[in-house]
């Protein structure tokens, strides 16, 4: 597995968003979240595919500790965690 650290991992509503987007992409086996340490754990079918992973989080406003986190993407990150709580 390959661990991810990203921006805006703020509570279970955001894991269980970045859980269900992550898992449900072609390129993944398993995907982890850990709050705690604002992780996420992936398996993927291609170690290469790693970017469609990144790009996915950050779509969703969980960008990689190392990319500039925008006003626009903490938005996304509130918005994707209420779906979160709604549909945990």
């Amino acid at each position: 597995m390959q661990e991810i650290t990203i921006q805006n991992l703020k509570c279970g509503g955001c894991a269980s968003t970045i859980s269900k987007k992550i898992s449900s992409m072609d390129c993944v086996n398993s995907v982890e979240v850990n709050i705690t340490n604002s992780s996420v754990m992936v398996e993927l079918k291609n170690p290469s595919q790693m970017n469609e992973v990144k790009e996915e989080l950050s779509s969703l406003g969980y960008p990689e500790e190392t990319e500039p986190n925008s006003l626009r993407k903490k938005a996304k990150s509130m918005l994707s965690c209420s779906v979160g709580k709604i549909t945990q």
